[in-house]
């Protein structure tokens, strides 16, 4: 769902009433109302867009839970367009009913296991079982990207990340799904651990770093999703360089000892790239890194 600018909010301001006093006067109170009117038409889109979609991603069927997130994304890339959209999209995820991260790790990213039937009492009943179809690796990779959009957007959202145990999920994901799953996993993983202690813990106490050094070192693995582990390790090591007690105190001596020497300096080098670049200019001294990272594996 896009978020449009009403029609009747343009061609308010009248030249002619420049000297005029009264007349400013006048303009003024009449913009403020347009204003607030104007507030109250975004709040009220963003919370049927939510209420909409949510209503799909909970659904039983993984086809109607994919149309919701979609719904969702779409959503949350209109949502990033302004301050103001930011503002009220942050406002709504202190309402239990409308907030998004919840509803993932409910329906699209939990395992398949937690629908075993645990019991037949539902056969002697007039209850139906309710049994809910399996996320497909579309479904997940989606949830993945709104997971991260949400991080990004609303920085509470972490905070609910961490309440449904976000890493040891997606590092579970990380290990047994797809390329497309395990790409979206590594960009979702940056998003809830971004200034986000309590994550940064979890991923040290469920070895992260191992997991994604298993990938990376792998060379039957696809190399777009190798150089998406090396990106991975880029950012996660410059942003906790430089931290005088970083939560993850062991995550230099971790690479060294699963990269070895050589690559773990690299990583450490390459990691304060472009602090001085327009994002554009980082995003491709990220990609030219993490070749050079990827080119030192297979060299040693």
């Amino acid at each position: 769902m896009h978020l449009k600018k009403a029609l009747w909010s343009s061609g308010l301001k009248d030249n002619s009433s420049e000297g005029d006093p009264q007349a400013q006067a006048s303009v003024t109170a009449v913009e403020e109302l347009v204003n607030s009117l104007n507030r109250q038409r975004l709040y009220r889109e963003v919370t049927l867009a939510l209420r909409t979609s949510l209503k799909d991603a909970r659904a039983e069927f993984s086809f109607l839970r994919l149309r919701g997130l979609r719904f969702l994304l779409n959503f949350l890339r209109s949502v990033a367009q302004s301050d103001a959209t930011i503002n009220l999209f942050c406002q709504t995820q202190s309402i239990p009913e409308l907030q998004v991260v919840p509803v993932l790790f409910r329906h699209s990213l939990k395992e398949t296991e937690d629908d075993k039937v645990d019991s037949l009492d539902h056969i002697f009943g007039v209850e139906p079982l309710k049994i809910t179809g399996p996320s497909t690796g579309a479904e997940v990779a989606l949830a993945l990207r709104v997971l991260e959009g949400c991080c990004l957007l609303h920085r509470e959202s972490t905070i609910l990340a961490h309440q449904h145990k976000a890493i040891e999920v997606l590092l579970h994901i990380l290990s047994t799904r797809g390329a497309a799953e395990q790409g979206a996993c590594l960009d979702a993983l940056i998003s809830i651990m971004l200034d986000s202690s309590s994550n940064q813990m979890d991923f040290e106490v469920c070895n992260g770093i191992e997991e994604v050094t298993v990938l990376i070192r792998d060379k039957q693995v696809d190399e777009n999703l190798r150089l998406k582990c090396g990106e991975f390790l880029l950012l996660l090591i410059g942003h906790v360089n430089g931290r005088e007690a970083p939560p993850m105190l062991t995550i230099h001596e971790d690479i060294r000892r699963l990269l070895g020497e050589k690559s773990a300096s690299l990583i450490w080098a390459a990691s304060q790239f472009g602090s001085t670049l327009d994002p554009e200019q980082r995003l491709t001294a990220l990609h030219i890194q993490a070749r050079r990272v990827l080119e030192s594996l297979d060299l040693y």
